[in-house]
């Protein structure tokens, strides 16, 4: 199938090259929160004397398992970064989805930033500049770095046709030839 834009050029199919959250590691936390949570509500439930009592340790526990340990997992879950071979597609929210989209084909600059945990885990924020008020950033992500590598062959890959020709006019020798006669 042809694409209108580009006579003769077989349009090529997209394929998804990486789905990704941010790093397993957000979750620690929350999961320790939740043990504790049910492991207190075992040891205290049927030590007090008044059953509302016994009745308040588990609805504590109950919330603090949903403030501490579902909303956190519910958010995590709610990111997602998915990468294409025609773009990168930014998902976010539970309740009211955000999806943002960002084109290889327009080109932009990648970053990698790393804190020390990051750097001990091989995650890191990726950091996509793409000439706007401010960067998109994939938050955490693991393997950074071989995302960061993966996005700049892709974008170098999915050069606009346009672009490519321009870019090649200006790196050609210019044309030495000179013209005798009256002008």
């Amino acid at each position: 199938m042809s694409n209108p834009g580009r006579p003769g050029a077989a349009q090529e199919a997209e394929h998804l090259v990486a789905g990704l959250r941010s790093h397993g590691r957000a979750l620690f936390w929350p999961s320790i929160v939740l043990i504790g949570a049910i492991g207190g509500a075992f040891y205290f439930y049927g030590h007090f004397p008044e059953g509302w009592q016994n009745n308040a340790v588990l609805v504590v526990a109950v919330l603090i398992v949903i403030l501490l340990w579902f909303l956190p997992l519910v958010s995590w879950l709610g990111r997602r970064y998915t990468i294409t071979t025609r773009r990168i597609v930014l998902q976010h929210g539970f309740f009211v989805r955000v999806r943002q989209e960002l084109l290889h084909s327009r080109g932009y600059d990648i970053t990698v930033r790393k804190n020390a945990l990051q750097s001990m885990f091989g995650s890191g924020d990726v950091r996509i500049n793409t000439g706007l008020d401010h960067p998109v950033v994939l938050r955490d992500v693991p393997n950074a770095d071989l995302v960061q590598g993966a996005l700049h062959d892709l974008m170098e890959r999915s050069i606009n046709p346009i672009a490519a020709r321009r870019q090649a006019a200006e790196s050609s020798a210019p044309d030495e030839t000179i013209v005798w006669g009256d002008r």
